[in-house]
């Protein structure tokens, strides 16, 4: 009896790992995306480099949105209005993105996952702005 009773709640236990919460948008390319055909965001975007089949689904794996961004010094504000001391030198930042689309039997695309991308303090992802379509500000 207590066999069965272990054996009930192993199986309760692998069984509620299982579920995935897919359906909820969690950022502007998963808004974009979900639900959509996988199709359609390759004629975009172009062919994905990896794929792996994983039962019913499909993870491919996309690379692009290659960019080269420059980004000005910033200075301080003085009281009169002129540019005071340098608060942060100018630079170049080399964009990319990286999503994996686990895209189901019938293709369509039923999660993302972003696997490379650059976060920015005061605005939308490179991902975000490049697949999701959000404004950078």
């Amino acid at each position: 009896m207590n066999f069965r009773m272990m054996t009930v709640a192993g199986l309760a236990l692998a069984l509620a790992g299982c579920t995935t919460t897919s359906g909820v948008a969690r950022n502007a390319v998963e808004t974009q995306w979900l639900g959509k055909p996988a199709g359609t965001f390759f004629a975009q975007f172009g062919p994905p480099i990896a794929d792996v089949e994983t039962g019913d689904d499909t993870v491919y794996s996309w690379k692009g949105g290659y960019k080269t961004r420059k980004v000005p010094a910033e200075y301080e504000k003085t009281a009169d209005g002129k540019r005071g001391k340098r608060i942060s030198a100018a630079r170049t930042e080399y964009l990319s993105c990286s999503v994996q689309l686990t895209v189901s039997s019938d293709y369509v695309i039923r999660a993302v996952r972003l696997v490379g991308d650059r976060k920015r303090a005061n605005g939308p992802s490179w991902c975000e702005e490049f697949l999701g379509g959000a404004k950078a500000e």
